[in-house]
């Protein structure tokens, strides 16, 4: 039984399937989840990559990285311009008010005082630590940065982001000779490097109230 089911899960739908769907599929998450900060995208990337890696044409893992920085790149834009209504309005937005709860003023504080001396570089880097995204786009929104300049630079941090989890991915799809294995490897390395920040945060939490 524990046989046919990992062989059911190791057969993947021909090429061209895969292609059809999957891109639109993970074009729509990504974007989801850079509107929605809940959604794992850089696991959705890894994983993507994983079965990009293992398909014959050689252009599959550049339309990954292509789709998945173009959504990356329209989320935070819908977002940040979702943000610039919240702060120009007097009762702000509940999206302005989402992206005030997931920041500590610690947090903010810090990210506006790197923003004065560097902007693109903080931006990228926004991108790449985990969990580093929302708070410098919160700075942006109040230092008043319009949505051309913060388009520029996030577009450079969307694509140094993909290419970073698509490496993953590729890392990944490598050690393992079967598709979904990679998958299985590229998710969870994902998904601990995008958890580890928040569980050490709590663990010092932890040990500053002890």
């Amino acid at each position: 039984m524990i046989d046919g089911l990992v062989a059911a899960v190791g057969e993947l739908p021909p090429e061209s399937t895969q292609q059809a769907v999957g891109y639109p599929t993970l074009f729509l998450l990504v974007a989801l989840g850079a509107l929605v900060p809940v959604v794992p995208t850089g696991a959705l990337v890894s994983s993507a990559a994983v079965v990009a890696f293992h398909q014959t044409s050689p252009f599959s893992p550049l339309f990954v990285f292509l789709v998945a920085s173009l959504a990356a790149c329209l989320g935070d834009a819908a977002l940040y311009w979702l943000g610039q209504r919240g702060v120009r309005s007097r009762n702000g937005s509940r999206w302005l008010a989402s992206l005030r709860g997931r920041v500590t003023p610690e947090r903010l504080a810090r990210a506006q005082e790197r923003l004065d001396t560097h902007q693109v570089p903080v931006l990228v880097l926004s991108r790449l630590v985990p969990a580093g995204r929302i708070p410098v786009m919160l700075a942006c929104l109040l230092g008043g940065m319009p949505l051309r300049r913060f388009v520029r630079g996030d577009a450079a941090a969307c694509l140094a982001w993909a290419a970073t989890y698509q490496l993953i991915g590729v890392l990944g799809g490598s050690l393992f000779p079967e598709p979904w294995q990679g998958v299985v490897a590229a998710v969870a390395l994902a998904l601990l490097i995008s958890g580890a920040p928040a569980v050490w945060r709590r663990v010092r939490g932890a040990r500053g109230g002890a």
